[in-house]
Protein backbone atom coordinates (compact mmCIF):
# COMPACT_ATOMS: atom_id res chain seq x y z
CA UNK A 1 0.00 0.00 0.00
CA UNK A 2 1.28 3.51 -1.28
CA UNK A 3 0.62 6.65 1.14
CA UNK A 4 -2.33 7.47 -1.24
CA UNK A 5 -4.43 4.82 -0.56
CA UNK A 6 -4.29 5.43 3.43
CA UNK A 7 -4.29 9.23 3.17
CA UNK A 8 -7.27 11.43 2.61
CA UNK A 9 -6.85 15.17 1.48
CA UNK A 10 -9.60 17.23 0.56
CA UNK A 11 -9.69 21.31 0.46
CA UNK A 12 -12.74 23.43 0.24
CA UNK A 13 -13.09 27.15 -0.03
CA UNK A 14 -15.82 28.56 2.57
CA UNK A 15 -16.70 32.19 1.96
CA UNK A 16 -16.81 33.09 5.50
CA UNK A 17 -14.12 33.74 8.20
CA UNK A 18 -11.39 32.51 9.55
CA UNK A 19 -12.59 33.01 12.91
CA UNK A 20 -16.32 31.36 11.89
CA UNK A 21 -14.73 28.05 10.47
CA UNK A 22 -12.92 27.92 13.34
CA UNK A 23 -15.92 28.00 15.39
CA UNK A 24 -17.84 25.76 13.16
CA UNK A 25 -15.14 23.06 14.04
CA UNK A 26 -14.71 24.00 17.90
CA UNK A 27 -18.03 24.56 19.04
CA UNK A 28 -20.18 21.34 19.89
CA UNK A 29 -23.58 23.41 19.24
CA UNK A 30 -22.29 24.45 16.07
CA UNK A 31 -20.83 20.40 15.13
CA UNK A 32 -23.99 19.56 15.82
CA UNK A 33 -25.70 21.49 12.60
CA UNK A 34 -22.93 20.15 9.77
CA UNK A 35 -21.02 16.90 11.38
CA UNK A 36 -21.48 13.56 9.63
CA UNK A 37 -22.72 13.65 5.56
CA UNK A 38 -26.10 13.93 4.67
CA UNK A 39 -27.52 9.92 4.74
CA UNK A 40 -25.87 10.38 8.54
CA UNK A 41 -26.20 13.24 10.03
CA UNK A 42 -25.04 14.00 13.91
CA UNK A 43 -27.84 13.75 16.19
CA UNK A 44 -25.64 14.24 19.36
CA UNK A 45 -22.04 15.48 19.58
CA UNK A 46 -19.86 16.20 23.40
CA UNK A 47 -16.38 18.06 22.57
CA UNK A 48 -14.25 19.14 25.46
CA UNK A 49 -12.59 21.42 23.60
CA UNK A 50 -8.77 21.30 24.73
CA UNK A 51 -5.69 19.60 24.20
CA UNK A 52 -6.17 16.11 25.58
CA UNK A 53 -9.79 16.52 25.33
CA UNK A 54 -11.91 14.06 24.36
CA UNK A 55 -14.90 14.54 21.56
CA UNK A 56 -17.57 11.96 20.29
CA UNK A 57 -20.57 11.85 17.99
CA UNK A 58 -23.38 9.55 17.41
CA UNK A 59 -24.46 9.93 13.53
CA UNK A 60 -27.46 8.67 12.57
CA UNK A 61 -28.54 6.88 9.21
CA UNK A 62 -32.08 6.94 7.37
CA UNK A 63 -32.99 3.29 8.46
CA UNK A 64 -32.21 3.84 12.47
CA UNK A 65 -28.92 2.42 12.59
CA UNK A 66 -25.82 4.43 14.53
CA UNK A 67 -22.12 4.91 13.77
CA UNK A 68 -20.28 6.18 16.60
CA UNK A 69 -16.54 8.09 16.06
CA UNK A 70 -14.61 9.79 18.68
CA UNK A 71 -11.56 11.05 19.56
CA UNK A 72 -8.97 13.33 21.37
CA UNK A 73 -8.04 16.85 20.60
CA UNK A 74 -4.27 16.90 20.39
CA UNK A 75 -3.30 20.01 18.87
CA UNK A 76 -5.47 23.58 19.02
CA UNK A 77 -4.13 26.54 17.67
CA UNK A 78 -6.74 28.95 16.93
CA UNK A 79 -7.80 30.20 14.39
CA UNK A 80 -5.78 28.35 12.52
CA UNK A 81 -4.76 24.77 13.08
CA UNK A 82 -6.64 21.83 14.37
CA UNK A 83 -5.47 18.25 15.26
CA UNK A 84 -7.64 15.42 16.77
CA UNK A 85 -7.50 11.73 16.69
CA UNK A 86 -10.37 9.75 14.83
CA UNK A 87 -11.79 6.46 15.21
CA UNK A 88 -15.00 4.50 14.95
CA UNK A 89 -16.39 2.95 17.94
CA UNK A 90 -17.61 -0.49 18.02
CA UNK A 91 -17.94 -3.05 15.09
CA UNK A 92 -20.63 -2.06 12.66
CA UNK A 93 -18.40 0.28 10.64
CA UNK A 94 -16.37 -1.20 7.50
CA UNK A 95 -12.86 -0.19 9.25
CA UNK A 96 -13.90 -2.46 12.15
CA UNK A 97 -13.31 -1.04 15.72
CA UNK A 98 -9.14 -0.10 17.16
CA UNK A 99 -8.35 1.28 13.93
CA UNK A 100 -7.39 5.24 15.04
CA UNK A 101 -6.51 7.64 12.64
CA UNK A 102 -5.63 11.49 12.68
CA UNK A 103 -7.35 14.85 11.28
CA UNK A 104 -5.34 17.64 10.62
CA UNK A 105 -7.66 20.76 9.65
CA UNK A 106 -5.76 23.72 8.69
CA UNK A 107 -7.53 26.88 8.15
CA UNK A 108 -6.26 30.12 5.97
CA UNK A 109 -7.32 33.66 5.01
CA UNK A 110 -7.93 33.03 1.01
CA UNK A 111 -9.35 36.43 -0.49
CA UNK A 112 -12.62 37.56 1.58
CA UNK A 113 -12.96 33.31 2.98
CA UNK A 114 -11.28 30.31 3.74
CA UNK A 115 -9.26 27.92 2.60
CA UNK A 116 -9.77 24.60 4.60
CA UNK A 117 -7.09 21.65 4.16
CA UNK A 118 -8.06 18.85 5.42
CA UNK A 119 -5.86 15.72 5.90
CA UNK A 120 -6.79 12.14 7.88
CA UNK A 121 -4.05 9.69 7.86
CA UNK A 122 -3.78 6.22 8.99
CA UNK A 123 -6.87 5.15 7.26
CA UNK A 124 -6.83 1.23 6.56
CA UNK A 125 -6.97 0.93 2.63
CA UNK A 126 -8.40 2.46 -0.64
CA UNK A 127 -11.78 1.29 -0.01
CA UNK A 128 -11.75 3.03 3.51
CA UNK A 129 -10.15 6.09 2.43
CA UNK A 130 -12.47 6.64 -0.72
CA UNK A 131 -14.97 5.63 1.88
CA UNK A 132 -14.40 8.66 3.92
CA UNK A 133 -13.81 11.16 0.74
CA UNK A 134 -17.23 10.19 0.01
CA UNK A 135 -18.50 10.96 3.82
CA UNK A 136 -15.80 14.37 4.40
CA UNK A 137 -17.47 15.68 1.29
CA UNK A 138 -20.57 15.31 2.01
CA UNK A 139 -20.22 16.24 5.59
CA UNK A 140 -18.10 19.16 4.00
CA UNK A 141 -21.58 20.49 1.57
CA UNK A 142 -23.05 20.51 4.93
CA UNK A 143 -20.74 22.38 7.03
CA UNK A 144 -21.21 24.97 3.82
CA UNK A 145 -24.83 24.97 4.46
CA UNK A 146 -24.76 25.41 7.90
CA UNK A 147 -22.10 28.52 8.18
CA UNK A 148 -24.62 30.08 5.37
CA UNK A 149 -27.66 29.65 7.21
Amino acid sequence: MNMSDTTLELSRELPHSVERVWRAWTDPTFLLKWLGPVDYPAIQVDADVRVGGRWRACLAGRDGKRLWQSGTYLVLEPPHHLEMSFRWEGSNHEDGPGVETRIVVHLEKAGQGTRMRFVQTGLVNRKSTEGHRYGWSSTFDRLHEALSA
